[in-house]
């Protein structure tokens, strides 16, 4: 698995916490060993952002991201609490 990290997911990163930021790295590092681990909770979105899946960091912060092929690429797009990312 490839990932390749939006600036604007990036941006949003570097704003975190030290704590949200360690919390966020984890959440990556279990993504990229099983991305369906159910401890990650990761699901389709729906509406605006379609064709988009989520996995959640904590109980009220996630990662917004897309998978090609299988998930060989993954492109992480936002990271944030669920009003951040879901708008």
């Amino acid at each position: 698995m490839k990932i390749v990290y939006h600036r604007h997911f990036e941006k949003q990163f570097q704003s975190l916490s030290p704590m949200l930021k360690t919390k966020t790295i984890a959440a990556i590092a279990r993504f990229v060993h099983d991305p369906h681990d159910p401890l990650l909770r990761n699901h389709p979105l729906k509406g605006a952002l379609l064709g988009k899946r989520a996995f959640s960091v904590t109980a009220s912060f996630r990662v917004v991201f897309e998978e090609y092929d299988h998930y060989a690429v993954v492109l992480m797009l936002s990271v944030g609490t669920h009003n951040q990312v879901y708008r």
